[in-house]
């Protein structure tokens, strides 16, 4: 992957939107302990959409077997409205522009995390929102999460004695 250059990545924009796919799932991994099994990114002028797929908790889809989808979806909201600022700063830090607002939606059946922000006004990049719609057109990987990007689980702790 290319790097950061004024807070975005260089390249045709598909670096970008893989990176972003890749920042949420490790940000769910480390807060939730577990994370979506696939994420896309997809950036239409000042709307950065992030659809993971997967990554309930063990104790999420147990609720789910109950029918508790609403008490699934009240704790995941108020988990997201602590995590806005840190989710917010990952994006404007990738992205180098301003989050100006941040909702998160988790679906059922399939399961599925929808995580939107908007920008402020003014030009979005526009390589990743052609990346962006030559991934749509193409039916390709653009904007991916790829598992040789996401890091190795830290290793086990050892036993104390």
């Amino acid at each position: 992957m290319s790097g950061v250059r004024d807070g975005s990545l260089e390249g045709d924009g598909g670096e970008l939107l893989s990176h972003l796919s890749n920042e949420m799932v490790r940000a769910k991994k480390r807060f939730f302990g577990k994370g979506p099994d696939r994420a896309k990114s997809y950036l239409l002028d000042d709307l950065l959409i992030v659809v993971m797929r997967g990554g309930l908790t063990t104790a999420e889809q147990t609720m789910k077997s109950f029918g508790q989808y609403d008490m699934i979806r009240d704790f995941r909201q108020l988990f997201e409205n602590e995590m806005t600022e840190h989710l917010e700063g990952l994006v404007e830090e990738a992205t180098g522009r301003k989050v100006v607002t941040y909702q998160s939606q988790i679906m059922f059946d399939p399961d599925m995390i929808v995580e939107m922000f908007v920008f402020a006004g003014g030009e979005g990049d526009a390589r990743a929102i052609a990346a962006t719609a030559r991934g749509q057109l193409a039916a390709d990987g653009v904007g991916e999460a790829t598992e040789t990007d996401r890091p190795a689980p830290p290793p086990p702790s050892p036993p104390s004695p």
